[in-house]
């Protein structure tokens, strides 16, 4: 066949509906997610008509990476018999969005950001989702003048009797009613999970005294039956004390996670507090895989003053099958407790020590003798922990986590031993001793990093930046903190831009010797062809001492076109801030200083990516229409 003459025009393309049966367009939509879906839209007027009818048929709508306005959500979610599934954030929605939130097909909702949401969203799906199985809900009503009430609990325990997970990430003291424990009753037998944010010691004692009531008079009364499958506890209380571990121990006896954390504003005192004889009420049936007991240091500083090695040795000798322990101001345990939980659970993967003040290398100086397969170890503010300990450690060559934050002692050579572990993929150092030395070892070792966090590491220079990227990390790693360096420059950030790697989430906040020229610089960069600044979500430059108004002329468009986290000092230039804010109102602000991203990223998924550029579109689809030139509409006429 010859080809086409040149002097001729070409024929005009087929439209879209011409080119392709209905039938074979709507499949390949419905295999996306919802926002691929949502960009195939912007394309064309035929893929638009498409995409809203796949709309309605689709069995799951995740959408956590912008907070819509109601305005913006309703026609995204029409009528659907087949949604099973939905996940939003709710930044920005109130009471006038439930009816579009509570889908009578819905299995699983999980919604972040409900601080403008009331408590009618509680009772309106206990009457409208009778088939829910798993509900996730942070920050229920917590804007002034928004009231959750006990009758809205009590019509979503009554209403939703197929739950098999509950996560209510609130205060539960505003639930406060005689009853609170009976109408636990009417939960669903089938709950597996429950978390709460935080329950008083009075209301969750008389919760767990009526489930031990009813279990007392089961063989000669009839009665409902409390939590008969619950295996996942999780929640916030005044005091972990002795009386509460016995009481969970009578009451759950089918508890395979247990995790318990409290935050004293005042000095325990020894009958409302942890001792060694609570440890010895922990898992008296054996069944516990996971144990978490962790007193938080919010509001004073304090420990587990009455829990020593002989405590924890004797958790230890009846929870041999532990996979899990996380044990959180345990001020009094020295290494023969830790070396005891990890020789005696030979099956542990996950450990966290958080304020280990008697920690040392010697907690690992025979780990060779272990089963040696844990892959997530947390170790913070264990400030006598050395080199010597961490390259123990390391013979744990499936490590796939591990936190040292606050780990002062530890330098290089802790560095260059975790440098060669083959999985490891997350590694946080902030506040340790490391130099730009340490950056070279991981620039050129085999670790697959994705995440790093190098917050607070004073030695470290620009020259630790090139040096990180000589190697195989610049195609791995997407997350890195640099905050609190004071020598780190605007030079640093441009040899960050010129190596050109595809970061995610870059934190450079709290840094001197920062300013207008590092943001130009990452505004600029261009990864694999993509469009300027392309590959980065989220942005934290707060108090950053260089950064002055004319940085935000670099945020607006085309530039950094799929940022969805900026963190910037509020009164840099308000006028100028709050435009910005107008021009990307899908950019999340953050000018107080408050931490970026972490409910988003931790909820969600580990790393979460998209492989394209095109945000743009999608913000102009969802807020103005569909974006289709003349010359698009021309072809399919």
């Amino acid at each position: 066949m010859s080809p086409p003459d040149p002097i001729e025009p070409c024929p005009t393309p087929p439209a879209m509906d011409a080119a392709l049966p209905p039938a074979v367009v709507a499949t390949i939509l419905s295999r996306l997610d919802v926002r691929s879906l949502l960009l195939a839209a912007a394309a064309c007027r035929g893929l638009r008509t498409c995409a809203s009818h796949a709309l309605a048929f689709l069995p799951t709508f995740h959408l956590l990476e912008v907070a819509l306005t109601h305005d913006l959500l309703r026609p995204l979610l029409p009528p659907n018999p087949s949604l099973r599934s939905l996940r939003l954030d709710c930044a920005r929605l109130d009471d006038d969005a439930i009816g579009c939130l509570a889908r009578s097909s819905l299995h699983e909702l999980l919604l972040l950001n409900c601080e403008n949401i009331s408590g009618r969203l509680l009772s309106k799906l206990g009457t409208t989702c009778r088939d829910l199985r798993v509900l996730s809900l942070n920050s229920l009503g917590e804007r002034r003048g928004l009231v959750v009430n006990f009758s809205d609990l009590q019509e979503l325990l009554n209403g939703c009797s197929q739950l098999e997970s509950l996560r209510l990430a609130l205060d539960f003291s505003t639930f406060d009613d005689p009853n609170f424990g009976r109408v636990w009753a009417s939960a669903s037998e089938r709950l597996s999970s429950l978390e709460i944010g935080y329950i008083p010691m009075t209301m969750l004692l008389e919760l767990l005294t009526a489930v031990v009531e009813v279990q007392q008079c089961m063989d000669y009364v009839k009665t409902p039956v409390f939590f008969p499958s619950l295996q996942k506890l999780c929640l916030t209380v005044d005091f972990i004390t002795d009386h509460l571990i016995g009481s969970i121990s009578v009451a759950l006896p089918s508890l395979t996670h247990l995790d318990l954390q409290d935050a004293p504003i005042i000095e325990p005192t020894s009958s409302s507090d942890l001792t060694n004889t609570g440890l010895q009420q922990i898992n008296p049936h054996g069944k516990l895989k996971h144990i978490s007991l962790t007193r938080s240091q919010e509001f004073l500083v304090t420990s587990f003053r009455r829990v020593n090695d002989l405590g924890i040795l004797l958790m230890a000798d009846k929870c041999s099958n532990l996979e899990s322990v996380c044990l959180g101001g345990f001020s009094r345990v020295t290494d023969t407790g830790f070396r005891a939980i990890i020789h005696s659970c030979s099956g542990l993967h996950k450990l966290r020590v958080s304020h280990g003040s008697h920690l040392t290398d010697l907690v690992f100086h025979d780990i060779i003798a272990t089963s040696l397969c844990l892959t997530h170890v947390s170790l913070r503010w264990c400030k006598l922990l050395t080199d010597v300990g961490i390259e123990r450690l390391s013979f744990n060559k499936d490590l796939n986590v591990l936190d040292l934050r606050d780990c002062r002692s530890l330098g290089d050579e802790a560095v260059r031993a975790l440098s060669c572990l083959p999985k490891l993929q997350t590694l946080s150092l902030d506040g340790t001793d490391i130099s730009d030395e340490a950056l070279k070892y991981l620039g050129l070792g085999t670790c697959p990093l994705a995440s790093l966090s190098l917050r607070g590491c004073r030695k470290l220079t620009n020259d630790s930046i090139p040096l990180l990227f000589a190697g195989s990390v610049k195609q791995s790693l997407q997350v890195l903190d640099i905050s609190r360096i004071p020598s780190v420059t605007d030079d640093g950030i441009m040899l960050l831009a010129r190596s050109r790697t595809p970061l995610i989430e870059l934190r450079m906040r709290e840094n001197p010797k920062i300013g207008d020229a590092a943001v130009m610089a990452l505004a600029s960069m261009q990864v694999d062809g993509g469009t300027y600044g392309s590959s980065l979500q989220l942005l934290d430059l707060y108090d950053c001492g260089g950064i002055t108004p004319l940085a935000t002329r670099w945020f607006k468009k085309p530039y950094f076109p799929r940022l969805r986290w900026l963190g910037i000092t509020g009164s840099l230039n308000r006028v100028m801030v709050d435009a910005l804010a107008r021009s990307r109102p899908f950019l999340h602000m953050a000018c107080r200083g408050e931490e970026l991203g972490t409910m988003l990223w931790d909820t969600y998924s580990d790393w979460y990516r998209h492989n394209d550029d095109d945000l743009d579109e999608l913000e102009q689809w969802l807020l103005e229409g569909e974006p289709v030139s003349d010359d698009d509409t021309i072809m399919e006429e």
